[in-house]
């Protein structure tokens, strides 16, 4: 599943391509039939919430999407090429289009915050308010792992970004979340605003800890991988205990 500064870079990859401009939205697969709600609307900008994108149209509308699992957005040069019986939707701007295949959420909101209510801050906005999210995790008797992935504490954090952080502050990923001291979260935060920012500059996920790899790149102990709440979790037995 994308992670956040996926997200965040399509935010800004669409607002760049079709801000001010009227557009043609459609929809070849037939399943996103609110199109017509937004085609030929002036595109006012993009933005993004986590895992969640929001396009904002003239006529105080939203499209709403959320790519899940398997959705992905694919940018063209004018002409587009013809687009795949499974493409949701299509924006064609001036000098771009955009296709949408995929996507576990694509809709026609009218109020963004009916979504973004029910998620936690996310570490890309400059509004961002690490406060709540510390509320959240007190709250919580799960694994700090568990409760890094609920996008309801923090959202747009995913696994890679969760694997790096706990490595970086040598934090057991099963240790209950409510038993983090202020100053842990503290720097958990902090690591997860450079990691996703950098993420965002780079468009690729730069890894020097425990996810996915054999060993521990610091003491050379075999990762241990198990099964936590259906995702697969990543922790050194030696360095975070």
């Amino acid at each position: 599943m994308p992670e956040g500064h996926t997200i965040r870079h399509c935010a800004d990859l669409h607002a760049g391509s079709f801000a001010g401009e009227r557009v043609r939205v459609s929809s070849p697969q037939g399943r996103f039939p609110d199109a017509t709600l937004v085609d030929g609307h002036r595109f006012v900008g993009a933005d993004a919430w986590g895992k969640h994108l929001f396009h904002e149209y003239d006529n105080g509308l939203y499209v709403h999407v959320h790519l899940g699992i398997y959705g992905t957005f694919t940018q063209h040069e004018l002409p587009p090429p013809t687009p795949r019986e499974t493409t949701r939707m299509r924006i064609v701007g001036d000098h771009a289009a955009v296709d949408l295949v995929g996507p576990n959420t694509c809709e026609v909101i009218e109020d963004v915050t009916v979504v973004t209510r029910r998620l936690g801050p996310d570490p890309l906005r400059p509004d961002a308010d690490p406060d709540r999210a510390w509320r959240a995790v007190q709250r919580r008797r799960t694994p700090i792992a568990q409760a890094l992935l609920d996008q309801t504490v923090m959202a747009g954090v995913g696994n890679v970004y969760r694997a790096e952080a706990l490595f970086t502050h040598r934090i057991d990923p099963m240790r209950p979340a409510n038993e983090l001291s202020r100053a842990e979260f503290d720097a958990l935060w902090k690591t997860l605003v450079k990691l996703m920012r950098k993420g965002v500059r780079e468009q690729r996920i730069s890894t020097r800890n425990v996810y996915r790899r054999d060993t521990c790149p610091t003491c050379g102990t075999p990762i241990k991988r198990w099964d936590l709440a259906g995702r697969w979790a990543y922790a050194c037995p030696s360095c975070q205990r």
